[in-house]
């Protein structure tokens, strides 16, 4: 026996070293971590259990038959993250470059398998040259059966892809389809094509970094929800993110011990400007109510004029959209309304309730808006929000004005509790939009007609643009003093905690993408 365990160990130790000590050394110049470095660091000290750790390749062309490949180039397997359990993928760069075979899609799969029938979140890191071009088809085969899963999963667990390397061609479909997706400064990528497919076909000099960078993609194309410094600092917001979500779609999210109470905030009142037309950061309200201050953005840098993320009131997860007045006056565009849905969906698919904060001045006007597609995007918002059954709870700080009011939750799209601050407005429009429609005669007779125009401003304000008109009507559940807005959350999470929401039977809805 003690022969065929001396074997077992030497099998097992050659595997783990994967591509080997040079190739290991290799990846540590670049700045990166080995994927079972990554594995190491994400879960708990001595839990992960690695699953096909002895799987080799099959390809029998080209040389390769003559080859080892330990692993086939991925690592696979559970363990816990925080003491939950998670499971995880990481390719590995140092064995065939982390190339994307037969086996090597098999292994993957078998844990995506697993993960939804224990109910629990799936980790990928992406670290790949692309599908092995010596196995042809069934590259392109494995492919499309991580799609698949990726599709059955959704909704179901989470799913967080990490970019830790390469990731290109068909592989970014797969990120995509995910529920979060985290890049790495300096050290990861992810397109379709490359630049020197570009260079050859459009004629475009770019480089891998102005193509498929993390600034690209958290900025520009909105493909990346966060971009780390380095290696580490990616699997610790991974494991933060974990934190504010359950591990899977029939439980709730963790409730971390916190205190409920929640003292009059004497002074939060004053980050909203006396002046209307002036900008404050909507993030500075958010730290006033969250617990600790603790808030996780998502997709900082895409589409600022909304800000979307993740915090706890007393210890409950909640998701939170803000109108953000420090970009574009916080007005929804197309790109502002599709970070806003998909965060919405992903909140509600996970039991997550959504706090939402409004001051938006409507959405923003121009032929570049309009053939930008905005009917239809900030219909995905009207959908998402309608659609969801979690706890919703709108809180109107300043500007509510039109169809974009609506879009930020309002009492007719579902919200459970809605509170304005007496600083709101709540309007077709703006007062001065507004008077110059509905008193444009009375001031163009006028012997003085900016002072009548100012006038009839303040008169439509004082009667409509107004909190206390809409509270009359039931459109707002309470005019709230600001400093008591934390208690009025933590009361309204708890009470709601258990909400039931029926839908009609469909096989699904038709969402406007």
């Amino acid at each position: 026996m003690d022969h065929f365990i001396e074997q077992l160990e030497q099998k097992n130790q050659e595997h783990r070293l994967g591509g080997g000590i040079k190739r290991i050394e290799r990846e540590h110049a670049k700045g990166k971590l080995t994927a079972r470095e990554r594995l190491d660091f994400l879960f708990d000290k001595d839990t992960f259990i690695e699953v096909g750790l002895l799987t080799d390749h099959t390809c029998r062309d080209f040389g390769l038959e003559e080859k080892h490949m330990p692993g086939d180039g991925v690592v696979t397997g559970y363990g816990k993250v925080d003491g939950r359990t998670v499971f995880a993928f990481a390719q590995d760069a140092t064995v065939m470059g982390g190339s994307l075979g037969d086996m090597h899609s098999q292994k993957i799969c078998t844990i995506m398998d697993l993960a939804v029938k224990a109910g629990a979140p799936i980790v990928g890191i992406n670290d790949s040259a692309g599908a092995r071009v010596q196995e042809g088809a069934e590259g392109l085969a494995g492919y499309g059966l991580i799609f698949k899963r990726n599709v059955n999963a959704s909704g179901v667990v989470p799913q967080i892809s990490l970019i830790m390397g390469n990731c290109a061609g068909g592989a970014v479909y797969s990120p995509a389809m995910t529920d979060f997706v985290f890049m790495v400064k300096k050290t990861s990528y992810m397109f379709i094509t490359g630049p020197k497919v570009i260079m050859s076909v459009t004629g475009e000099d770019v480089t891998m970094e102005k193509l498929g960078g993390p600034r690209i993609h958290t900025k520009i194309s909105g493909n990346c929800d966060l971009a780390a410094k380095d290696d580490h600092d990616c699997l610790e917001q991974t494991k933060r993110l974990l934190s504010f979500l359950p591990s899977n779609a029939r439980n709730a999210p963790p409730l971390l011990d916190a205190s409920d109470e929640a003292p009059f905030d004497e002074d939060i009142h004053k980050l909203i400007p006396e002046d209307r037309k002036k900008f404050f950061d909507v993030r500075e309200v958010i730290s006033r109510l969250v617990d600790g201050g603790d808030f996780m953005e998502i997709k900082a840098l895409y589409a600022p004029n909304i800000v979307v993320g993740f915090g706890r009131v007393a210890g409950r997860s909640v998701g939170i959209i803000a109108n953000q007045s420090r970009h574009l006056g916080g007005a929804l565009d197309s790109d502002a309304s599709d970070k806003a849905a998909r965060f919405v969906r992903t909140c509600d698919a996970f039991n997550v309730p959504l706090v939402s904060l409004v001051d938006v001045p409507g959405y923003l006007p121009g032929v570049k808006h309009e053939y930008s597609g905005i009917i239809r995007h900030g219909a995905k918002m009207i959908y998402a929000y309608s659609e969801a059954t979690v706890p919703k709870i709108t809180i109107i700080l300043r500007k509510a004005y039109g169809g974009a009011y609506q879009a930020m939750c309002s009492k007719q799209l579902g919200a459970d509790q809605v509170w304005a601050w007496p600083s709101a407005e709540v309007a077709v429009m703006g007062a001065e939009g507004a008077v110059d429609i509905v008193y444009a005669k009375d001031i163009a007779k006028s012997d003085d007609p900016e002072a009548t125009r100012q006038a009839k401003i303040e008169e439509y304000r004082e009667k409509f643009a107004n909190p206390y008109n809409v509270a009359r009507k039931l459109h707002v559940d309470a005019v709230i003093l600001p400093g008591d807005t934390r208690r009025y959350l933590v009361q309204a999470l708890q009470s709601l905690e258990d909400k039931q929401e029926p839908k009609p039977w469909r096989k699904h809805g038709n969402v406007p993408l």
